[in-house]
């Protein structure tokens, strides 16, 4: 019986001891704060260049001239900026805010549609839906910095 008793002491003790060891192991646990100001303005100006090189990504694969790229620039950020502001707007129904995105959908870009090609309006609106793979462009953009690298290294070495 006090074999019993001193190896379930033993094991007790044990564990415990190796809970507090693997507790130490992970380090201090991080208490949930408020972000600062400073972090919060930090996160709105990675968002906003983030977004800015989602749409120059974009701009890449339309077949437009430089002007229209720039007005169709002005209206994909306008559209992101009115999404957003939908997005943050408190509606009693989630219908509500989906017949609102919607309708933003199918009347912001009207003008547009004027102005440029059937084909570029046709990837603005795949964009819309979020079927634009910003990877392809990232990948085709790499590949032509490396040809242009190859092709200055063997025009200077060929000097």
């Amino acid at each position: 019986m006090k074999k019993i008793v001193l190896i379930t002491f033993a094991l007790v003790l044990g564990l415990n001891v190796f809970g507090q060891r693997r507790r130490n192991m992970n380090g201090v646990p991080q208490t949930n704060r408020e972000p600062t100001e400073l972090e919060i303005a930090k996160r709105k100006q990675m968002m906003e260049d983030r977004k800015q090189e989602y749409i120059d990504n974009f701009l890449t694969t339309l077949e437009a001239d430089e002007f229209q790229k720039v007005i169709i620039k002005q209206y994909i950020d306008s559209y992101y900026d009115k999404k957003i502001a939908l997005l943050k707007e408190r509606y009693e129904h989630s219908l509500d805010r989906k017949d609102a995105i919607e309708k933003l959908d199918n009347s912001h870009f009207k003008e547009l549609e004027a102005l440029i090609s059937e084909n570029d309006m046709a990837k603005i609106k795949e964009m819309i839906k979020g079927n634009f793979d910003e990877k392809e462009v990232v990948k085709k953009k790499k590949k032509k910095r490396k040809k242009r690298k190859k092709d200055k290294d063997e025009d200077d070495d060929g000097r």
